[in-house]
């Protein structure tokens, strides 16, 4: 699933070809995404003017002088700049075409992404009103994170990944920067010294800022706005490498199901 650093990604690809431009026209192919395309979706949209690309947790927020157009990839979309001339592939659904002659096409293999056009505060939107901190904002910080954590019995990985503590920490981020911050994801959120979850903040958003920097994780599905995939994949230190020596220390990687999710571990570099 496209997760913080797949999306930023994918908004700072579409900006420069967005921001400012005329949506001439929207051309719908499959209506039947995770909600239904309305029937007046493509009247919304059409003649508005793009004013700016913007992302809150994994959402893309493309905001018109009409309204906002919330998108989500779901587990397996894209969106990408094309020629609209180009030949449409089974899972294209949707294309938002540009005065500039370009398009932007969204493809969803699973149809688990969505489509949302709302006049109003995008931000007061179901979807998004109950999302916490940004983690790479200074909100999320080391005072806000131990106060969140304290009394917690959860497992910290499942805390950090709860969008309603900190927004766009995937399992793989989630995996990874509990490798860095040197803590097991079993542990309990509340058991958590300070110092601990001083460093798992410095670790999520150098996680997170790292990723982002070489565009995002592809694992299966994700390519970003120019259709290229994302290269963190080779610095992973333990998300699906089990029974792999860890980078640090060669002891085998262990994995384990948290939360209905793999979650993968060094048993010597975390404590």
């Amino acid at each position: 699933m496209p997760e913080l650093p797949e999306v930023e990604t994918t908004r700072r690809g579409l900006a420069p070809a967005l921001e400012g431009r005329v949506l001439t026209r929207v051309v719908v192919r499959e209506r039947r995404l995770r909600w239904r395309l309305p029937a007046g979706f493509e009247a919304a949209l059409a003649g508005c003017r793009v004013r700016e690309v913007r992302r809150r947790a994994k959402y893309l927020l493309i905001a018109t002088d009409r309204g906002t157009l919330i998108v989500h990839l779901g587990m397996s979309g894209s969106l990408r700049i094309v020629d609209p001339a180009l030949a449409p592939q089974p899972h294209d659904h949707v294309d938002l075409l540009l005065d500039s002659g370009r398009a932007v096409r969204f493809n969803d293999p699973r149809r688990f992404g969505c489509l949302i056009f709302v006049a109003g505060d995008p931000l007061a939107h179901p979807l998004l009103r109950t999302l916490g901190p940004e983690p790479l904002s200074s909100e999320f910080d080391a005072d806000y994170l131990y106060r969140r954590t304290r009394r917690r019995r959860v497992a910290i990985k499942q805390l950090v990944m709860n969008a309603a503590i900190v927004v766009g920490v995937g399992n793989i981020y989630a995996s990874e920067a509990l490798f860095r911050a040197g803590l097991r994801p079993q542990r309990a959120a509340g058991r958590l010294t300070r110092a601990e979850v001083v460093r798992l903040v410095a670790a999520i958003r150098r996680v997170l800022g790292a990723a982002i920097k070489v565009g995002g994780t592809t694992l299966r599905d994700y390519v970003n706005a120019d259709g290229l995939p994302g290269y963190f994949r080779q610095k992973l230190f333990v998300y699906e490498r089990a029974g792999e020596p860890c980078r640090v220390c060669q002891t085998p990687i262990r994995q384990r199901v948290q939360g209905q999710r793999s979650t993968y571990w060094c048993p010597t570099c975390q404590r």
